[in-house]
């Protein structure tokens, strides 16, 4: 990693769910945390209600799903940016699938797919927009930072006008 770049980010999470009593048993305190990001607006956090969570609050399991759709969007209007691909519209549909393990096993994610809606300006840049979703995998930060399989399942339409 010579001449790297490094580049540092922290976060502070502030458990909010303490309902008098702590940790005292599994039911009795609350997932509930906020994400607090300098300079930021404070996001609430939580767990899956299926971990005894909050519909409401964000949970660790989406933050990643979106982290992963986001970096690879802003890679690839990067990428397409530079190559002269003018991007009108972009959307993703991204889904992860993570399972838990039983016993002493910790669960883990196993797949991530990124659906990504994009529409070029020109019908003569699709193909080439097409092609940038394999670079703007290979160079995602986040994609590169898992330990699972992301599929990137690209769609590709023209402006209408």
């Amino acid at each position: 990693m010579s001449g790297a770049r490094k580049h540092h980010y922290t976060a502070t999470i502030r458990w909010t769910g303490n309902r008098g009593e702590g940790t005292a048993s599994y039911r009795g305190y609350g997932r509930e945390h906020d994400i607090l990001l300098d300079g930021k607006a404070p996001l609430p956090g939580g767990a899956d209600p299926a971990f005894r969570g909050s519909r409401e609050r964000l949970n660790p399991e989406e933050m990643l799903v979106c982290a992963l759709s986001a970096c690879h969007m802003l890679t690839y209007l990067h990428l397409c940016s530079v190559a002269g691909v003018v991007v009108t519209a972009y959307e993703d549909d991204a889904s992860g699938i993570m399972v838990e393990r039983g016993g002493d096993e910790a669960g883990r994610f196993v797949s991530a797919t990124l659906r990504p809606r994009v529409r070029v300006a020109d019908a003569a840049m699709a193909e080439q927009a097409m092609t940038l979703h394999d670079a703007a995998h290979d160079e995602c930060f986040i994609g590169n930072s898992v330990s699972f399989d992301v599929t990137v399942l690209g769609e590709i339409t023209v402006s209408d006008t």
